[in-house]
């Protein structure tokens, strides 16, 4: 059996070039951020997409050791503030991916909003926020269709454009 893995940095480039197209596509259709949204407990998209950024960010931090950021202390009132957070959380994620391995197998307890506190290695968090990120985008995508917006862009990994 052949041992094919898909890379940290593969998919922390796929859910980089996800959030970028987003943030095309809602500085050219800002009506999107106020589209109704019953995803994860929020009531729209611009509420969705602080939980997404937040998620990223959230995790970033306990990484590096900072004491994370608090959900009400994310900023979603426009697409700027949005893209800002995701690169916040993407730049640190860049920077730990060069952490050796033993930092990646250590286990970290973390407390969740749904699901209480959880035990977990590092490299199943990070895995976790970035396909967390990918499902919720996927879920947005949903969303703007039925609402008449054709965000134009292929979002499975097979479309990334910055690898092979």
């Amino acid at each position: 059996m052949s041992d094919l893995a898909l890379s940290g940095t593969e998919l922390l480039v796929w859910t980089d070039e996800t959030a970028t197209r987003w943030e095309k596509f809602l500085t050219e259709n800002p009506a999107v951020f106020a589209l109704p949204c019953d995803i994860a407990g929020v009531h729209n998209v611009a509420e969705l997409l602080q939980h997404i950024v937040a998620v990223e960010l959230r995790h970033a931090q306990r990484f590096t050791g900072e004491e994370p950021i608090g959900y009400a202390d994310v900023p979603y009132n426009s697409v700027e503030e949005i893209a800002a957070v995701h690169r916040r959380a993407h730049t640190r994620f860049e920077e730990l991916l060069k952490q050796p391995k033993f930092f990646w197998a250590e286990k970290i307890a973390f407390v969740t909003r749904s699901a209480g506190t959880l035990t977990a290695s590092r490299r199943k968090v990070f895995f976790h926020a970035q396909m967390h990120s990918i499902r919720h985008y996927a879920q947005l995508t949903t969303i703007v269709r039925q609402h008449g917006y054709k965000p134009g862009w292929m979002g499975d990994f097979i479309g990334t454009e910055t690898m092979e």
